[in-house]
């Protein structure tokens, strides 16, 4: 089967994020599987122009900024004439509006709607042309089904009046290999932990907030900041101004092992999130013994189960974020209680059976 992806990064883009590993994780498996995938996705910085990682021809054309308006001429110019058997497109912010044009069997992937949660981002007029650019789609890819990674997600497609049958439920999973417990490390001190991008919408202010009210009543505690982002000045501004500064460590980008390194040393990981499509971070944090604080926000209800696997809190209640993060810091058999079901949550979560799942759902719209 010869399958077209188009995604505005690709795995090793520095821009990139859960979207980017979702689709790497279940795609390297179809084409271990002997699938012919190709990855059309926008240049960056010193990236060839062409390559293959995990058996995904990797074509990488365009800026960034205009690469929604690259993608259709370079399917018209190369793709169109290369007889793929279907084109999977990953709806992602601003769309690409493949209904328009693509002739063969069509295939979106939808991480989660931004919807007016792109106004914690960018500035006004940025976030009307996403905004806008994102109910436009709503009516252009409304007759082509649809992958949900998550049940939030499909439930606010459904909302949008997308039928049913069209959308299909394809789960985010963790890598077990990379993201696991590491012998012979010890929690004994009281880290709290984000780990993802550092943009506005992800409301990591939220968290210093919390942590300043946090110090308070254990001086001890340290919070560990990994992953990069444009909103990182801001926020160790803010942290500064907290005069919490002392106490938190902004490591930027990690590579995968001092990551997990740290993670295995976290006692509880936090994501502060105003919308998520499923909250990665969270089940990879889980799969190190790592119980997660979250926002009860769709997609990391769905990564966090309440009172098993982690607690949920008011989006924006930085009093009450406080408390669940001090709850577990504090009430370690609570603690020991909620690793074991993160543990157990995070097992179950595999992209081998994403994989099938998702070849399946390809299958059936091949011939449908």
């Amino acid at each position: 089967m010869r399958i077209l992806l188009l995604n505005w990064q690709d795995i090793k883009n520095p821009a990139g994020g859960g979207a980017e590993v979702y689709l790497h994780q279940i795609f390297k498996r179809l084409a271990a599987q002997g699938h012919d995938i190709t990855l059309l996705c926008s240049q960056f910085s010193s990236a060839p122009r062409e390559e293959v990682i995990d058996g995904i021809h990797i074509v990488r054309r365009g800026n960034r900024n205009l690469f929604n308006y690259v993608v259709p001429i370079e399917y018209e110019r190369q793709f169109r004439r290369e007889h793929y058997d279907i084109v999977i497109d990953d709806i992602n912010k601003i769309p690409f509006y493949t209904p328009m044009y693509v002739r063969e069997p069509l295939l979106g992937m939808v991480m989660h709607l931004f919807d007016k949660s792109i106004y914690k981002e960018a500035s006004i007029l940025a976030a009307t042309y996403v905004y806008c650019a994102e109910r436009f789609a709503l009516s252009v890819y409304r007759n082509t089904p649809l992958v949900a990674i998550s049940e939030s997600t499909r439930t606010e497609l459904l909302s949008r009046g997308y039928q049913q049958e069209n959308i299909f439920l394809v789960p985010c999973a963790v890598n077990h290999t990379a993201y696991r417990q590491l012998p012979g490390v010890t929690r004994l001190e009281p880290i709290i932990g984000y780990v993802g991008r550092i943009k506005k919408y992800k409301s990591v202010d939220h968290l210093l907030r919390a942590f300043a009210i946090v110090l308070k009543v254990l001086p001890e505690a340290k919070l560990i900041i990994i992953g990069d982002g444009d909103g990182k000045p801001a926020f160790e501004r803010l942290a500064h101004e907290l005069q919490i500064n002392h106490a938190t460590t902004f490591t930027g980008f990690l590579p995968l092992e001092e990551k997990i390194q740290l993670l295995n040393q976290m006692q509880v990981v936090v994501n502060t999130s105003a919308k998520e499509g499923w909250g990665l971070t969270v089940t990879e944090a889980n799969a190190c013994g790592v119980p997660a604080v979250a926002s009860d926000v769709p997609g990391l209800r769905d990564a966090v189960i309440d009172g098993e696997t982690g607690l949920l809190y008011e989006y924006g209640n930085i009093e009450q974020l406080a408390e669940k993060i001090l709850l577990l810091l504090r009430d370690e058999h609570l603690r020991s209680r909620l690793t074991n079901g993160a543990l157990e949550y995070a097992q179950s979560l595999t992209w081998d059976k994403s994989a099938e799942i998702m070849l399946d759902v390809i299958e059936y719209v091949i011939q449908h």
